[in-house]
């Protein structure tokens, strides 16, 4: 796709649904796997979020948002609160490799957090930077939740409109 001279592409965008297999993998759809090779080989970073799901980032992506901290030893240092979001991220994150027949295993404990049991429903959605491992039933509860606040903000919005006119 191209706009006014700058090439841009849609990635990480959509959402499919699949399964985990009793070994913990997951077979990622064709157009993930392409994003993800486009992205970084198939070389990504598991990370639990505290909605309750996995997210999946290009590796580069991954040290991208750690790097974007300033001066984290200094921080640590001075910070409990500031060395517990490095605990958190340290011990919710793990590399991984895409392997080429598109399956992504998940661990254990990283299954066991999201609720993403064998046979399960499952939902992959893109964020743009990355994707979700969604258990199939807490992303229907997630996409309404979104849906609501946006509609409420969207009626605020519309209110305060109204009201300046008067």
């Amino acid at each position: 796709m191209e706009n006014f001279g700058v090439n841009l592409m849609l990635s990480f965008c959509g959402q499919d649904k699949c399964s985990v297999d009793t070994n913990g993998r997951l077979k990622l759809s064709p157009r993930v796997l392409t994003d993800f090779e486009e992205a970084c080989s198939g070389n990504v970073v598991l990370h639990c979020l505290p909605e309750g799901t996995i997210a999946v980032y290009p590796e580069e992506t991954f040290l991208l948002m750690r790097k974007s901290i300033s001066n984290p030893a200094e921080k640590a240092a001075g910070s409990m609160v500031f060395r517990r979001s490095l605990r958190m991220f340290g011990a919710l994150s793990q590399p991984q490799t895409i392997t080429k027949q598109g399956r992504l295993t998940l661990p254990t404990a990283y299954r066991d957090f999201a609720e993403l049991n064998s046979g399960a429903g499952v939902v992959v959605v893109g964020v743009e930077i990355g994707v979700e491992i969604w258990n199939a039933d807490k992303w229907a509860e997630e996409l309404k939740m979104i849906n609501d606040h946006m509609m409420e903000k969207g009626m605020r919005e519309m209110e305060g409109d109204l009201a300046a006119e008067m």
